[in-house]
């Protein structure tokens, strides 16, 4: 019987805490580097309540925002039971971020307080005198730490702090429409924005999480994405938490060692998001690459080019959907729909494809996909504190997804690019993922990721198109061989036109590449930068 109401984030967790005390619903693997990290419910619940005293104690009130500024930790899970505890919002922000876009995550936000890993503290430590609304900083020791927290000043060591005894507090959160916590949009086009993710939908969108995704009782989820991404909160933590399934996170993103992990833990699923998949694919096969216990893969933005090689090679089905953390569905089970199609709405769904006026396209053109309520009620976004933005995302009662699709004549839907983001070259659009299937089977790279910059020997609005790689041997890595492999497996019109070489694809916490950063790059480090004409 439920002791709170389940459409609360604490309460969902203080009910299966009640009903079923010693599962172990989240384990952070320690990747053979350091001991896992596993917590039961009972854990997860008492840990919370220890750690919203810490906050209660620090005057940190209802209404009020905390950011966790670190990768994925126990803690993390923790400190989203406490701030619901206390009516408070997290703000989950990549322990990456540092400099100017840390502080303006942490000044649009309005955060009140930082709860920081010790590996973060050095990017944050030198912002405090600029960051007036900040009026503490928590933290806790890992084995990444530069310092001792003792080190930093003004820095509260959550654990020393913390009661010995679990303090018996009530839950502050009593209404499921308020905030759970800010989710920022990657910010790839432009400065990110906090979305305002409620109770009421993170907890009953994680509860539909068997009918919607196929899980079994029993399954193991698995994510090496950043629970700073609304796609590891829900569809693997969120949906392990609502509907007692186990879930194993990796502390970040380990391409190399996926389907190791997958065979220690049993994980019966995982998720994998556009670039991730190509990094994936990239790997050297191995003679067990298909001796593993995943049922499927959970995929957004599988390219069609590797779609049926990708589920052969790893012995694995692929579930195709699309989203995003301001809504939206589609989905592709297996053995439904076509290869490369990003599938059809849920019933609870209308959809349409409109033009740059606003009107409907017909079947087979391209368009701005929009979504509705199958009710009729209008979508309504919340961007904290940019009512202009959660206006213009939801203008006339639609959300305008701002991704251009088309649909086929059975009503599949096919991603197309995003909005201002898509290559176009003499007239037609190229089809990035061809490009990055013969890049990464060349043996050459690491990681590879297609864009493109404009030109002014162009029309206006096509773009060149960029091979961004991360070589396997950097000191033997010729440029030319690339651009070889690529006349050889590529029509002309395919072939790139720069191949540019970095130490690391700059990505979101999702792993999402970052155009705009890799731009940037290529004019500033032309060095790195080689031109098909001369080099290949």
């Amino acid at each position: 019987m439920s002791l709170y109401p389940d459409n609360i984030f604490a309460g969902m967790v203080a009910n299966r805490a009640a009903e079923l005390p010693d599962f172990q619903v989240l384990t952070v693997e320690g990747g053979g580097t350091r001991p896992d990290e596993v917590r039961s419910y009972r854990q997860l619940w008492d840990n919370g309540q220890r750690m919203a005293r810490v906050m209660q104690d620090l005057g940190i009130a209802s209404g009020e925002r905390v950011a966790l500024l670190m990768a994925n930790h126990v803690e993390f899970v923790e400190a989203m039971v406490a701030a619901s505890i206390l009516g408070v919002a997290v703000v989950p922000i990549d322990a990456r971020t540092k400099g100017d876009k840390l502080q303006f995550l942490l000044t649009s936000s309005q955060c009140c307080a930082v709860f920081a890993a010790d590996y973060a503290l050095p990017h944050l430590q030198p912002l405090r005198p600029r960051l007036s609304g900040v009026r503490w900083v928590l933290a806790f020791a890992t084995d990444e730490g530069e310092q001792p927290l003792a080190a930093y000043s003004g820095v509260v060591d959550w654990e020393a702090a913390a009661p010995l005894a679990v303090p018996e507090l009530t839950i502050g959160t009593t209404s499921p429409d308020s905030a759970l916590e800010l989710i920022f949009t990657s910010g790839t086009t432009g400065d990110p924005k906090g979305i305002v993710l409620t109770h009421r939908r993170y907890c009953e969108t994680a509860l539909l999480a068997l009918r919607l995704f196929g899980y079994r009782e029993g399954d193991v989820l698995y994510s090496g994405l950043s629970l700073t991404h609304a796609n590891a909160q829900l569809i693997t933590l969120g949906a392990a938490l609502a509907c007692r399934l186990r879930c194993v996170l990796s502390r970040r993103f380990t391409k190399s060692r996926l389907w190791d992990i997958t065979r220690k833990y049993g994980a019966t699923s995982f998720t994998l998001l556009g670039g991730m998949t190509t990094a994936v694919y990239a790997e050297p096969p191995r003679a067990d690459d298909a001796d593993n216990p995943v049922r499927f893969v959970i995929s957004a933005g599988m390219p069609a080019a590797i779609w049926r090689q990708f589920q052969q090679r790893f012995g694995v089905q692929i579930l195709e959907f699309y989203g995003a953390a301001e809504g939206g569905l589609t989905f592709n089970h297996p053995g439904q729909g076509p290869v490369g199609s990003i599938g059809k709405p849920p019933p609870t769904l209308r959809h349409r494809i409109v033009d740059e006026a606003g009107n409907d396209v017909p079947r087979g053109q391209q368009g701005e996909l929009l979504f509705r309520h199958a009710s009729g009620e209008p979508f309504a976004v919340e961007y904290f504190g940019n009512p202009e933005a959660s206006h213009h995302k939801c203008a006339g009662g639609w959300l305008h997804m701002g991704d251009v699709v088309h649909e086929d004549a059975e009503g599949w839907l096919y991603f197309d690019y995003r909005k201002g983001s898509g290559i176009r070259r003499n007239g037609e659009f190229i089809a990035t993922a061809f490009i990055e299937k013969a890049i990464a089977e060349s043996g050459l790279v690491d990681d590879v990721y297609v864009y493109g910059v404009a030109s002014a020997q162009l029309a206006p609005g096509e773009k060149e198109v960029v091979a961004a790689v991360v070589p396997k041997d950097v000191a033997a890595f010729d440029p030319r061989q690339l651009f070889a492999v690529c006349r050889q497996q590529l029509e002309a019109g395919m072939v790139p036109g720069f191949i540019q070489v970095l130490a690391q694809i700059p990505k979101t916490a999702s792993e999402k590449p970052q155009d705009r950063f890799l731009m940037e790059a290529f004019e500033r480090e032309p060095g790195s930068v080689h031109r098909r004409d001369a080099g290949g």
